[in-house]
């Protein structure tokens, strides 16, 4: 009599499959969220220069003039941007398309010439335009047409929103 022999795998086989791709799993996991925050980021880095291209164009078309407002002259007719993007500061914020200016006052806007020390993050991540020729009292220089993200937390390069 012959014996069959059954094809299959031992379970020691089928164990050390499923020890690599956890393996696999704990190396792949961390990068896919960094890949996920990377693309928040680029969103926000994209609509802040969708923003920013939208006042060259405001300040090409007025003659050497920024808006004197919190920029909602840029959506009238939708002829420079349609509506304000969001604002977020991937994983530190909520999101907000509130704009912040210099030296108008708003909840959750601060008034004052000193308000840029204010918006470098305490507030939340929020738009900032300073819409003023006046220097700010304290905090970071800005001068009139400057336009950031309100958070002090940085990106995954490092670099503080800040700064861009």
């Amino acid at each position: 009599m012959r014996e069959k022999k059954q094809s299959g795998f031992t379970l020691i086989e089928l164990m050390i499959v499923v020890a690599i791709i956890g393996v696999l799993a704990a190396v792949a996991v961390p990068k896919f969220a960094d890949l996920v925050r990377k693309s928040q980021e680029g969103s926000v880095k994209g609509n802040m220069g969708a923003i920013r291209s939208a006042l060259s164009i405001y300040y090409s078309d007025m003659e050497g003039n920024f808006p004197a407002d919190d920029l909602s002259s840029l959506t009238v007719n939708g002829k420079y941007l349609t509506k304000i993007p969001k604002a977020r500061a991937p994983g530190y914020h909520a999101e907000s398309d509130i704009v912040c200016v210099g030296l108008l006052m708003g909840p959750p806007c601060r008034l004052g010439l000193g308000a840029p020390s204010g918006y470098d993050g305490s507030l939340g991540g929020l738009w900032v335009y300073w819409e003023t020729e006046t220097a700010p009292l304290m905090g970071t220089v800005r001068h009139k047409g400057d336009f950031w993200l309100s958070c002090q937390h940085t990106d995954s390069k490092g670099t503080v929103w800040t700064a861009y």
